[in-house]
């Protein structure tokens, strides 16, 4: 058989939330549970793969506010303290557990907090960037960059300069931390629309990545289908997904999480267990919420459920590992037979599917990764980078509008849920343009002040905020920060034109939305945005 290349790519993504003003607030701990359940494991399985010599290559887009918010200080010193009373309750629930089925998975927990504790505080001395970066270093992980609060791109494109901004500062930020430019992107939700690429052909972005019907549905028919990218007419490279390798992966009825040796997501302590005796763990206000505790395993598809077998979800782990390599391994063998290259699987997913959602989703990765190398020969793991190099000639052509949401285009991000946003959006990126042209040489609190709307405009623009008002999730607290966010910037978009800047409220919003403090306001000025199109 010849040979084909698998390319991961991990997308590690949370909206910026921090509120130094509450010191327990809800939705602080999504960014806790992402790292003790998804970050810090997945670290852990690849720096065990490179212990044991493993060669492997994985593309994880890192977003600026995830980057933001784990190297921030406050969220790091309260994330310890949530990892702190985690470890009491494990240490609680082994001596709970003793003479139950449950006690071998509650010494699993306890153990597991503890190491994540020692990796995070001792050896990452809390800055877990610094682990992504050093695999980095070794050749491991191809880390590339998202939009800058992850706005939605086709709906920002009316005005080129919200567009080039959000591309600007995350490509800056992501400088700043890696000490290069990054060599792609993620873009938001996968959404490409015309002119997207010309901005990111300006910061020396090489590549993105689009829907399966981004690349098959392009201005000519690609000639490899999705097995191999196609550039732009401006140079940048395009790599579609997979459906096949992506679907048997995050689907829970058809894919490998809804098995039922499985751990059950849905069944935690939070909520299981006695308020008197779960109280100090759970929010302060009485909240019941998840404490990622959890002692069953899927068992089928009613509401019955048995207790949860680690060795047994660890050996399905393995086998799921070589069946998916299997289905790989055939699946190359036919594309060897149609294309006269090597062809790339495209394989990208939401890094919070391993570990949060499926808890063996790092065990199962790093099976993969492992029997590529000593089993499957046929296989290599490549990133886009390594692919273009190999393959610098491509055919061109434009990939459609397109998005990885439902139906596959802009309709979860532009519906009667969430459309009332997007004409305040617009409005905003108007004004941040008319503000950074009437104050070309701005210094003092006048540049800290439009320093800051910048910020503000930003954060209104994160697509995470249309997409719970979409799926009626945490509905409220969406909509309350895109209007916080969007009058923010009204105030201080009078202020500034009236040359009054209230410094109190100035000082205030600094500190609460304190993303990209090294933000350049210059991306908002007209003369760039004319030269990009919009309509193709």
């Amino acid at each position: 058989m010849g040979k084909g290349y698998l390319c991961f790519v991990l997308h590690a993504h949370l909206p910026f939330v921090r509120h130094p003003e509450h010191e327990h607030f809800l939705e602080e701990r999504w960014f806790f549970e992402a790292i003790t359940e998804t970050y810090m494991p997945l670290i852990d399985s690849f720096n065990e793969l490179v212990q044991e010599n493993i060669p492997f290559r994985l593309t994880i887009s890192l977003s600026p506010p995830l980057i933001t918010m784990l190297t921030d200080g406050l969220l790091q010193e309260r994330y310890l303290r949530h990892l702190d009373k985690l470890i009491e309750l494990a240490e609680k629930e082994t001596v709970r557990t003793r003479d139950t089925a449950f006690h071998p998975t509650a010494l699993m927990y306890r153990d597991r907090f503890y190491r994540i504790r020692y990796l995070f505080a001792e050896k990452y001395q809390r800055n877990i960037i610094n682990a992504f970066k050093k695999l980095q270093e070794q050749g491991r992980l191809e880390v590339i960059t998202c939009a800058g609060t992850h706005g939605f791109l086709p709906l920002l494109i009316n005005q080129p300069e919200a567009v080039r901004a959000q591309v600007g500062v995350a490509v800056d930020l992501y400088a700043k931390h890696f000490g290069h430019k990054p060599p792609g992107i993620w873009l938001p939700e996968c959404a490409y629309t015309y002119g997207v690429d010309e901005i990111l052909k300006e910061f020396g972005i090489k590549y993105f990545f689009t829907d399966t019907h981004g690349v098959l549905f392009a201005s000519h028919r690609p000639r490899y289908g999705i097995f191999a990218p196609i550039f732009c007419p401006t140079g940048v490279a395009v790599f579609a997904r997979d459906v096949e390798s992506s679907k048997q992966v995050w689907s829970s009825n058809e894919g490998y999480p809804g098995d039922f040796d499985y751990r059950e997501y849905y069944r935690d302590i939070g909520h299981d267990l006695p308020y008197d005796y779960i109280e100090p763990y759970i929010h302060p206000d009485g909240i019941r919420v998840n404490t990622g505790i959890k002692y069953f395993r899927v068992t089928g598809k009613d509401g019955h459920k048995e207790p949860y077998c680690r060795f047994n979800a660890l050996r399905k782990a393995e086998l799921h590992a070589g069946n998916f390599l299997f289905n790989r391994k055939h699946q190359i063998m036919h594309l060897n037979s149609l294309m006269d290259r090597e062809p790339i699987i495209i394989a990208p997913y939401d890094a919070e599917l391993f570990g949060h959602w499926w808890f063996e989703g790092p065990d199962w990765l790093k099976n993969v990764l492992r029997k590529i190398h000593y089993d499957f020969p046929g296989i290599e793991t490549a990133t886009p980078l390594d692919y273009l190099k190999k393959y610098p000639c491509n055919q061109v052509a434009r990939p459609c509008p397109s998005t990885w949401g439902n139906n596959g285009y802009n309709e979860v991000w532009l519906s009667r849920e969430n459309d009332w946003i997007y004409r305040h959006l617009h409005i905003m990126a108007e004004r941040m343009t008319e503000l950074v042209e009437s104050n070309p040489y701005p210094s003092g609190v006048m540049q800290r002040a439009l320093k800051q709307a910048a910020r503000e405009l930003l954060l209104a623009q994160s697509s995470d905020w249309a997409f719970i008002m979409y799926t009626k999730t945490m509905v409220e607290y969406a909509v309350r920060r895109t209007k916080q966010h969007v009058y923010n910037f009204l105030q201080l978009y009078e202020q500034i034109k009236g040359h009054n800047i209230n410094e109190d409220m100035l000082r205030d919003l600094e500190y609460k939305n304190n993303i990209f403090p090294d933000i350049n306001i210059n991306y908002y000025q007209k003369a760039h945005g004319q030269l990009y199109s919009a309509t193709g």
